[in-house]
């Protein structure tokens, strides 16, 4: 099973390359990364701990002072970034909730807050509905119309992200480029997202903001290797550890990287294990069985599948890993008809093309190989630009006797190994 996929701003980026484009060749060298890899103090979270504690202390002192409320929610959201505590982020919310009923939702800074925590959530029909309540208070109106970009764009809602990206179109604004980049990402015009965000890094520079110029080396990682441009996409995760030796998602690159091109799974995991030591997200363990499957052992494999499972039955991730659901239990025959159930959900709370593969894949593995097509030909061909969508649809298509169709498919997917990842290469192969 192909688990691993990275995500971009809140939500979700995807690497995809061509593997022709460069020859796969030894480019990482453990000695640029293992002073990230050992045990060290997490300087950042600690302070933002301390400042947790200073708004719990003030906020337990005078209980109706909302603003604390608000201040205690940044910090939460803050050591949800870090450490992948789902806690965290479930008290940002209860928080943001206080703050707003107080303020009887009209408050657009809060509204935006809380809207914030549903996108990391994957509550966007939510976080929707509040930046629409904030649009119309009209405070710091660009602020709102930003996030409208961002919670369309996630939706599938592409009229609607194009309608906002005009009224804020500012090319020398951070904020629009990388909401450009990630509209024209999404459209397949790749070569203009690596432009804007090229653009952007030149802006976090001139600022001297540490964060955004690490989230953007990182997100820049991920578009070079969506390019094939493999060194790149390393040495960027490179500058964002150099910036935050504790980065989870610059290493889980790396590891990717490790493992995906140049086939070296010992050392992806060795990266991995730091990683998990840091960051609770369940997501990491379903890298690693992969990992494990790749080089055939079945009970290791086993093992971090039950410790995914293990933290996910937390009612508190909500419907935050129910792409990955759906694919683990679409291998298990005695869970196909949950991931099923679990996929129109997905289709109900977030109508995308990728939601509708997840859907159409569902379906094709409990043998409802017709209804499959039906629903990929419809919702998802010339929809979307993702590889693993791709090969679901060239799966299905075979399936149902378009062999010739898949095979058109069969190119573009051997290009598209790096992100599919090696477990993917026999099945493409096999088209």
């Amino acid at each position: 099973m192909k688990y691993f996929q990275l995500t971009l701003f809140f939500a979700t980026l995807f690497i995809t390359v061509s593997c022709t484009k460069e020859t796969n060749k030894k480019i990482t060298d453990s000695k640029d990364y293992n002073a990230f890899l050992i045990d060290l103090e997490n300087t950042s979270l600690k302070d933002i701990q301390a400042d947790y504690s200073f708004w719990k202390q003030k906020l337990e002192k005078t209980p109706n002072q909302y603003p604390y409320s608000a201040k205690l929610a940044a910090a939460n959201s803050a050591i949800f970034k870090v450490t992948g505590e789902i806690e965290a982020l479930k008290e940002a919310e209860e928080n943001l909730l206080f703050a707003n009923k107080k303020t009887n939702y009209n408050n657009a800074g809060y509204l935006r807050s809380l809207s914030k925590n549903y996108i990391s959530q994957h509550r966007f029909k939510e976080a929707l509905a509040l930046l629409k309540k904030a649009e119309a208070n009209g405070e710091n109106l660009q602020q709102t119309q930003f996030m409208l970009i961002d919670v369309n764009l996630e939706l599938g809602n592409l009229k609607e992200t194009g309608v906002y990206l005009s009224k804020v179109k500012n090319f020398k604004s951070f904020d629009y480029l990388i909401r450009i980049s990630k509209y024209n990402d999404h459209i397949g015009h790749l070569d203009k997202a690596i432009e804007y965000l090229e653009a952007s890094l030149k802006i976090a520079k001139s600022s001297k903001n540490t964060f955004l110029m690490q989230w953007n080396f990182t997100n820049l990682a991920d578009y070079y290797g969506h390019a094939g441009r493999i060194k790149e996409s390393y040495n960027s995760y490179l500058k964002a550890l150099a910036l935050n030796a504790n980065d989870s998602y610059a290493k889980k690159g790396i590891a990717w990287i490790v493992y995906s091109y140049e086939r070296n799974p010992e050392e992806a995991l060795r990266i991995l294990e730091t990683v998990t030591a840091e960051n609770k997200a369940p997501d990491y363990h379903l890298l690693k069985a992969e990992i494990l499957d790749f080089m055939g052992n079945s009970v290791k494999k086993n093992i971090q599948e039950a410790k995914y499972l293990a933290k996910v039955v937390d009612k508190n991730y909500g419907v935050m890993y129910h792409k990955y659901d759906v694919l683990l239990y679409a291998d298990d025959v005695t869970k196909q008809e949950r991931a099923i159930e679990i996929a129109n959900q997905e289709v109900s709370e977030r109508p995308t093309a990728q939601s509708y593969d997840l859907l159409a894949w569902s379906l094709y593995k409990n043998g409802q190989v017709e209804k499959a097509l039906e629903i990929t030909q419809r919702n998802v061909i010339n929809k979307t630009f993702e590889p693993e969508a791709l090969l679901h649809t060239a799966f299905i298509l075979k399936a149902n006797g378009r062999v010739a169709e898949a095979l058109k498919l069969k190119q573009e997917l051997i290009e598209s190994i790096y992100e599919l990842g090696p477990l993917a290469e026999s099945d493409i192969q096999n088209i």
